[in-house]
């Protein structure tokens, strides 16, 4: 086989895309909506499952609501994007190749790197070995069951930010003989305004949830968790939420990386260290002009569009344009009939409006389907998924925050 693949006449660039999560569909999409307009350029798309794993919904999932399968092949219909699926199991940045599980490399003339993060089990004991987590959908079934087995007892949630918020909500209303402890070192919607912070709180105090600020987890054990400072709360099931972590691919492969092994990028969001290498997603560590953005949805899908928009002036002999972002909302589920929604300033600031209640609730849906439509609009006209809120001067170097 050729160095390289050839389509038709001409020598395709092979674009290779780890990670099918928003960020990285987002890319795909984009990317092979482009191709049908240029034959130069082959797109691979490499995750380790077929099922899409909708992050946003896992809380549900986790309650043992059933909700609809998606596919990542079909996801991927009529794009003419390849899916493989498989672990990754090395990066060589230098052969420009990536190992699937352990038996197959795949050579990329342009890496997309959007492995994501998962939750951290590993800075604190026990959790690795008697924690569950929502970092799959598989991790959410087993949680789903555990629950389901039990007909009462405590449910202690570990980390009161989006995550645990929602988790504990979720649990609380749909298992109420349960009762659930939401523990955080920061108090929950601690960045909301003072009315979006007091009507999350009034709805977690409705639903039976006993919140605990200010306190850190040291140690958990198969019946309970430890305290700092010595106190143990006994728990029937523990849901660790608290803190995330990156794949160790990335540095081992020595691209230039953060504290927390996310890949520092440039404002085209390609590596500082290896420019053929774009990072996104939870992945990357993408500055602004207030900081490093933090991995969420909203922030997801647009380094992915970004990406692909990027690749595609590159091959154009273009050069690519800054990424700028700028946050616009937090939406927060509180059960199936709650939630509250806290608009933001471009830098994630909470501003003065907020949602609540079942107008807040058929927002937050709506945010959470967005993406199929958004990519289905992607495949019939690529110049749709470009625009995001980018927040104006406020995200500009130097600009007003």
């Amino acid at each position: 086989m050729s160095a390289r693949q050839e389509t038709g006449t001409a020598t395709a660039h092979r674009v290779v895309i780890l990670g099918a999560g928003y960020a990285g569909m987002a890319t795909a999409i984009q990317l092979a909506a482009r191709v049908k307009e240029r034959k130069d350029m082959q797109v691979t798309l490499v995750n380790a499952q077929e099922r899409f794993t909708e992050r946003m919904r896992l809380h549900m999932t986790a309650t043992g609501q059933r909700l609809a399968e998606l596919s990542v092949p079909e996801l991927l219909e009529g794009t003419g994007t390849q899916f493989v699926r498989g672990w990754v199991t090395a990066v060589d940045a230098d052969a420009k190749a990536v190992r699937i599980d352990d038996d197959r490399v795949l050579p990329y003339d342009t890496l997309v790197y959007g492995l994501g993060s998962v939750a951290d089990t590993s800075a604190v004991p026990g959790v690795e070995d008697c924690a569950y987590t929502l970092n799959s959908a598989q991790d959410a079934e087993c949680l789903a069951g555990r629950l389901a087995r039990l007909g009462s007892g405590t449910v202690v949630v570990a980390g009161s930010g989006l995550t645990g918020i929602e988790s504990a909500a979720e649990i609380a209303e749909r298992r109420p003989r349960l009762n659930v402890v939401l523990l955080g070192r920061q108090e929950p919607g601690a960045a909301m305004n003072p009315k979006a912070k007091a009507y999350l709180r009034a709805a977690l105090h409705r639903l039976g949830v006993r919140v605990r600020a200010g306190v850190e987890v040291v140690k958990v054990l198969p019946d309970a968790v430890e305290l700092e400072g010595g106190e143990s709360i006994a728990a029937d099931a523990v849901l660790w939420t608290s803190g995330t972590r990156t794949s160790p691919l990335a540095a081992a492969a020595g691209l230039a990386v953060d504290e927390r092994g996310r890949i520092v990028t440039d404002a085209a969001l390609r590596s500082v260290s290896h420019p053929e290498v774009y990072a996104v997603g939870d992945a990357a560590a993408i500055r602004q002009s207030y900081g490093v953005l933090h991995g969420t949805c909203q922030s997801g899908m647009p380094t992915g569009v970004h990406a692909a928009l990027s690749i595609d002036r590159m091959l154009r002999g273009k050069p690519p344009k800054p990424f700028r972002f700028g946050y616009y909302h937090t939406p927060v589920s509180l059960g199936r009939g709650d939630a509250v929604v806290q608009f933001t300033r471009p830098d994630d600031s909470p501003r003065r409006f907020c949602l609540t209640g079942r107008t807040a609730v058929r927002y937050k849906e709506t945010v959470t389907a967005s993406p199929w439509p958004t990519y289905g609009r992607m495949k019939k006209m690529p110049a749709s998924g470009a625009f995001w809120p980018r927040g104006g001067r406020s995200t500009r170097a130097g600009g007003a925050k």
